[in-house]
């Protein structure tokens, strides 16, 4: 080109193969959103299969897995991608719940959807929700709770009051169209702290929040287990557009997001300084106890209108610290934290259980390492309080000989593990 010449660039015209501008950028662009898209569903695909990595669909989907990651990846960006079937099933503990499992293809979606858009939220939660997020979680919770006692009391030398709340159904009552509204407006308003395609999240948050598990579920357990669950506890009586299942991460992430709103409320216009919640369960430490009974009426008001939630009429507690509360399986009183009952009676039923199976029959692998799944979730519980005494005695008196030849205690029967030397059976998967 002549010096001093002017260089134009063609927008309009073709590229070196006919191709125009536009169009090589719109690919070069839809190109990079897949490459993009595709690495962060490998890493979700990770997340997904931690201890999920013996179920039928996980299997299933691993056999081939990069096969169908790709397949999954080409769903989304063609906005093919529907939910499959969920698992439908009752457990009774902690408590009676109807919990859907999803396929491990839609795990990897909600697995997906959380590493997305979770750090967006975070910044927005205040520091004493502790249901599903990082460092926070029931210990931490059973902490805070202690701290707001001593605090308020001045370390147990001055009245305050305990009231603890509960709402009605709550997964059930979630209004689907009003919790999408919120994930959306947050998402757009802060587009700049999103990682991924903004428009593929939210195609997969809609998918994920208005898709309907009780459509075509598969029934892992007879129709008679939901004989004595309350309809307020039941996707199958939620009506329509309402409620989300138990069991999915995203499911925990969304009830968060739900109620964030009604915190910022309780610390913001109702001033209170000693507040905390997990999913739905509510504690509220105050040295008045007039004042805790007057804004009873203000929350059940501010539930209904801004959240269509109801608040529980007979799980409202309201209590002198010195009787404590009972909070996220512990019991919390001046000086002192212990298990709560029901703990440590589902501890006891579940070594009876293992007692019984092993009476029976050599166990097989898959049930040596649900033993070691069960039993340490139940360590990992009470281990954090005063129970050396009441682990020993469970365990050493009550837990059948017959597993110590297939697994041993480490420290002071703090976890189990496996041996590793001892001819065990192939399971029958």
């Amino acid at each position: 080109m002549p010096p001093g010449s002017t260089k134009f660039i063609n927008l309009t015209g073709a590229g070196r193969k006919g191709q125009p501008f536009f169009s090589m950028q719109q690919n070069l662009l839809q190109s990079n959103i897949r490459e993009a898209l595709l690495f962060d569903l490998f890493q979700a695909y990770y997340d997904a299969r931690k201890n999920k990595r013996n179920t039928h669909s996980a299997l299933a989907f691993e056999l081939h897995y990069e096969r169908e990651l790709f397949r999954l990846c080409d769903e989304i960006i063609s906005k093919r991608y529907q939910p499959r079937q969920s698992i439908c099933f009752i457990v009774r503990k902690p408590v009676k719940r109807e919990v859907f499992a999803a396929d491990f293809r839609d795990r990897i979606i909600h697995h997906y959807i959380y590493n997305q858009i979770a750090p967006v939220f975070e910044n927005r939660f205040i520091n004493d929700s502790y249901s599903c997020r990082k460092k926070k979680g029931t210990h931490y919770g059973i902490k805070r709770v202690d701290h707001f006692l001593r605090s308020c009391s001045e370390n147990y030398h001055r009245d305050c009051y305990i009231l603890k709340i509960d709402i009605k159904g709550y997964f059930m009552s979630i209004d689907r169209s009003l919790l999408y509204e919120k994930v959306k407006s947050r998402l757009i308003k802060h587009a700049a702290c999103v990682k991924g395609d903004l428009h593929t999240i939210l195609y997969l948050i809609r998918e994920t929040i208005f898709n309907d598990p009780t459509h075509g579920c598969i029934m892992k357990c007879s129709r008679s287990e939901w004989k004595d669950l309350p309809e307020s506890k039941s996707l199958f009586h939620a009506g329509r557009n309402k409620g989300l299942p138990i069991g999915n991460l995203t499911s925990q992430l969304f009830a968060n997001i739900y109620l964030d709103a009604f915190d910022h409320y309780v610390k913001r216009d109702l001033k209170i300084k000693y507040y905390g919640r997990y999913v739905d369960d509510v504690v509220i430490v105050h040295s008045d106890k007039s004042y805790l009974k007057a804004i009873v009426p203000e929350i059940r008001k501010n539930l209904l209108e801004t959240l269509r939630l109801q608040l529980h009429p007979k799980k409202i507690y309201l209590q002198h610290y010195t009787k404590g509360v009972s909070f996220l399986g512990a019991i919390i009183k001046p000086y002192r934290k212990y298990v709560a009952s029901r703990t440590k009676s589902n501890f006891y039923v579940a070594i009876m259980t293992y007692n019984s199976i092993i009476q029976k029959a050599i166990p097989e692998k898959s049930q040596i390492r649900q033993f070691l799944i069960s039993i340490n979730s139940y360590l990992g519980i009470i281990r954090h309080y005063r129970t050396y005494r009441l682990r020993e005695q469970m365990l050493r008196m009550r837990l059948s000989p017959s597993w110590w030849k297939y697994v041993y205690a480490k420290g002071r029967y703090e976890k189990f593990s496996a041996k590793k030397n001892r001819t065990l059976r192939v399971p029958s998967w």
